[in-house]
């Protein structure tokens, strides 16, 4: 069994935090309500002991699907879970929240969003997910419901989320980066969705590249990117990257699958 609580790397010159500010930086949820309640308390005790003035914490997206409980993560993002304890929050969007949104506007994508999960989801807002190879009339339908069961409040929330957030020498954002591509360039598609040519890739982007996505057994370090997606839905191991100063280490919850 994993420890809650994992640290490596830290004190070693290289990319840096903002001067006064400890960060943290929470993997892809999917669903797990209960993982994230769990690696919240990680992060407060954690905090509590920082000498740093100012705390963030950064969400990478992927927040819904796969996992029971996609509208109950929702539900405690929009409450500012961290704000009494001083907290700025960033939530960033990944690919999940995206085909969701899809979904509404296009029922066309809803064989695409089932196939990875989706139909969690829709249990989740109490919609009866459509049949297996469904006919366009039950897409309709499920579309038609989820639409009038989710909260405005999670329309926006979703709607209105960051696509990249930087913090220091380090940028964080859902799944990648196109390498060769200026970041006042690169498209939300790459953004929400890039896999290979990002994770494959050697190119210096500028910043030390932070994002989920992709999943890991552990969190993969590498000289111009930290993946933290180590698949908390199948696993139970959420990951949190926590940086200060030149330090990088991890906090996790330990797996009770």
């Amino acid at each position: 069994m994993k420890a809650e609580s994992q640290k490596r790397g830290g004190g070693r010159a290289g990319p840096s935090a903002p001067p006064g500010s400890r960060v943290y930086a929470i993997g892809d949820v999917h669903g797990r309500l209960d993982l994230l309640k769990r690696l919240l308390g990680l992060i407060r005790e954690d905090a509590a002991q920082a000498k740093s003035a100012r705390k963030a914490l950064v969400y990478l997206g992927d927040y819904i699907d796969r996992g029971p409980d996609s509208k109950g993560v929702i539900d405690l993002l929009l409450s500012r879970p961290m704000r009494d304890a001083g907290f700025e929050e960033i939530p960033i969007m990944g690919n999940h929240e995206d085909i969701l949104l899809q979904f509404l506007a296009d029922v066309r994508c809803g064989p695409h969003w089932f196939a990875y999960g989706g139909m969690a989801t829709l249990e989740s807002y109490g919609v009866r997910p459509p049949r297996l190879m469904a006919a366009e009339e039950d897409l309709v339908r499920a579309q038609r419901e989820l639409a009038g069961r989710i909260p405005p409040a999670h329309l926006d929330f979703l709607r209105r989320m960051k696509l990249t957030h930087e913090e220091g020498d380090y940028l964080f954002v859902h799944a990648g980066l196109r390498p060769g591509v200026a970041l006042d360039e690169q498209i939300a598609q790459d953004l929400m969705w890039i896999r290979d040519e990002f994770l494959e890739s050697n190119a210096d982007f500028g910043k030390l590249v932070v994002h989920g996505h992709t999943i890991a057994e552990t969190p993969q370090q590498r000289a111009n990117r930290i993946g933290i997606d180590t698949g908390a839905y199948a696993t139970g191991v959420l990951t949190a990257l926590v940086l200060e100063g030149n330090g990088r280490r991890f906090l996790q919850t330990a797996s009770r699958e």
